[in-house]
């Protein structure tokens, strides 16, 4: 013996515009008028990002060389730092890694790294 098949609500439009038919019933009186949100969704955290070292390394790394961005304010989230890295990493079209609160970046490519980060707000020290 078959199951009797699942009624199913009308979603369509009803007689009254904006509502779907599965709420054209609901009637709840003394309802508050949504509040706007207190903070403009708009607004970003504005994290003051101080200064970051660049340092040029080859140690350990078979000849090749690598730009290393270090001393990142310790109040800079983990999250922040690794939106950093990927933006580095598709500006100067290469690889990298995060480790430890530092990023390394593979190639010489002091000058387009140097630019973006000054362009996000850090002062920067260390290669040129």
């Amino acid at each position: 013996m078959r199951p009797e098949p699942k009624k199913r609500l009308d979603t369509a439009a009803s007689e009254r515009p904006g509502l779907n038919s599965a709420f054209a019933g609901l009637d709840i009186p003394n309802l508050p008028a949504p509040e706007p949100p207190a903070v403009p969704l708009e607004t970003k955290q504005v994290w003051k990002l101080g200064r970051v070292v660049l340092r040029k390394e080859k140690a350990h790394r078979g000849g090749k060389t690598v730009i290393v961005v270090d001393d990142f304010a310790q109040h800079l989230p983990e999250s922040l730092i690794e939106k950093l890295a990927k933006k580095l990493r598709a500006a100067c079209g290469c690889g990298g890694t995060i480790k430890e609160r530092t990023i390394e970046i593979q190639g010489d490519q002091a000058g387009k790294i140097r630019e973006l980060l000054e362009k996000e707000g850090f002062q920067v020290a260390g290669v040129r």
